[in-house]
């Protein structure tokens, strides 16, 4: 139901964007959530469908979250990229019963 893209290498100080389309119903809460190698998934960002927006202090300031409801996806803008900003960035989508995830994009900051 989620197909994340987007994920590469980039420098310190560089830009991606992450995309996350969903099939099937638009979900009531998405989210962007990251998984570094060895550690526990974290959430960084999430969105209402309305728009409302929360982030973590780790990524505020640098991330936004973003969706469009009209094509179903979510996106991630992620600037000023650090190298602990390494991981495998998650999408998930709240729905009525239980939460969907997709399968992951893998984003390396390197120089």
């Amino acid at each position: 139901q989620l197909q994340a893209c987007g994920g590469g290498l980039r420098q310190p100080g560089g830009s991606l964007r992450l995309s996350c389309a969903a099939s099937g119903s638009v979900f009531s809460r998405m989210a962007w959530y990251r998984q570094a190698s060895g550690k526990q998934r974290d959430l960084d960002a999430d969105i209402s469908r309305d728009g409302s927006t929360y982030y973590t202090d780790s990524v505020k300031g640098r991330f936004t979250i973003s969706r469009d409801n009209t094509k179903n996806t979510l996106y991630l803008q992620m600037n000023s990229l650090k190298p602990e900003d390494a991981a495998v960035y998650y999408c998930k989508g709240s729905g009525l019963y239980r939460d969907y995830w997709g399968q992951g994009t893998l984003v390396t900051v390197s120089s």
